[in-house]
Order: C-alpha cells, then sequence, then structure tokens
C-alpha cells in the first residue's frame, strides 16, 4: 500500500520510507525493559488500551505506569534539541510536533495521577544503557505503593 508523504512531495520517498518505519510500541527499548521486569518476577499488561496515554508498561495490581520515551520524538534536552531541529529541513513541522507530544505526555501523565497512578518516564538510551537502574526505580515505586496503599481493585485494561 503506497502512502502519500506528509510533506506533499517536499520529501523523498526514502525519507517517507524511513519514517513509516518508526514503531510506536514494541520498541527494542521497550522490549528490552519487558524482559527485564519480567525476569525480576515483575508482572504487567504492555500498551494497555484502557489507561490515558496507553502506558507502554503498566503494572496494574500496583497502579505504575511506565513509559519508554524516544528522545528526538519527546524532547529530551529540548531547549537544545529545538535549536538543533531549527536549522534543519522541516523545522515548523518538527517543533509542532515534538511541542504537541511534550503536552500530551504531560496531560496523560495528570490523567493517571489523578486516577492514582505512579507515572514513570525512561528516555531509550537510559533503559538500554542503564537498565538496572530503570528496574529499580520501577522496583521503588511498587514498594511505595506496597507501603502507602492496599489496592482494591486491580484496574482494568480494555
Amino acid at each position: 500500500m503506497d502512502h502519500e508523504p506528509r510533506f506533499k512531495g517536499e520529501v523523498s520517498e526514502e525519507r517517507h520510507n524511513t519514517m513509516s518505519k518508526i514503531r510506536g510500541k514494541d520498541t527494542k527499548p521497550e522490549i528490552i525493559l519487558r524482559k527485564y521486569l519480567w525476569n525480576k518476577g515483575v508482572r504487567y499488561k504492555k500498551n494497555c488500551k484502557g489507561l490515558p496515554g496507553r502506558p507502554d508498561i503498566a503494572i496494574t495490581k500496583y497502579k505504575v505506569a511506565v513509559f519508554c520515551d524516544s528522545e528526538f520524538f519527546h524532547g529530551k534536552d529540548w531547549d537544545k534539541q529545538r535549536a538543533k531541529i531549527q536549522q534543519g529541513s522541516h523545522p515548523d513541522y518538527w517543533v509542532k510536533k515534538i511541542e504537541r507530544n511534550i503536552a500530551r505526555d504531560k496531560q496523560k501523565d495528570k490523567e493517571l495521577q489523578d486516577l492514582g497512578w505512579i507515572v514513570i518516564h525512561f528516555w531509550s538510551k537510559d533503559i538500554e544503557k542503564n537498565t538496572d537502574d530503570c528496574f529499580l526505580k520501577v522496583k521503588d515505586a511498587i514498594e511505595k505503593r506496597q507501603r502507602t496503599t492496599l489496592v482494591e481493585d486491580e484496574a482494568t485494561c480494555l
């Protein structure tokens, strides 16, 4: 199935094909973290549709939502990254897109927190380089939840 490039003739077919292969779920960092958590005995649901933001990993028993964020698309070091993007091709599109992503992430985090969830974000590179540190943060969140509340019902993922 052929897709029309988003920039209507401004983007090469090669660039369009490259961008279309970027995954929204089951990325390498997500898989690394999920396998690590599973091997440590942490049970979860992935890409939980019934929750705001559809967390990459939802530890429903303890209401811990984990997101594995791409540095580019979620705006790591946004001030520096924005300056670089503004010198590249289609800066208006990319700046708007990433700023929308950042705002959406904040909104979904707030919605999850309002529902009683602990929200954790990891950058992809941190997962790949420091998986154990990421696990320890998740473990701390679970232990915090165990100490502070008794979860009456597990959240339901539709």
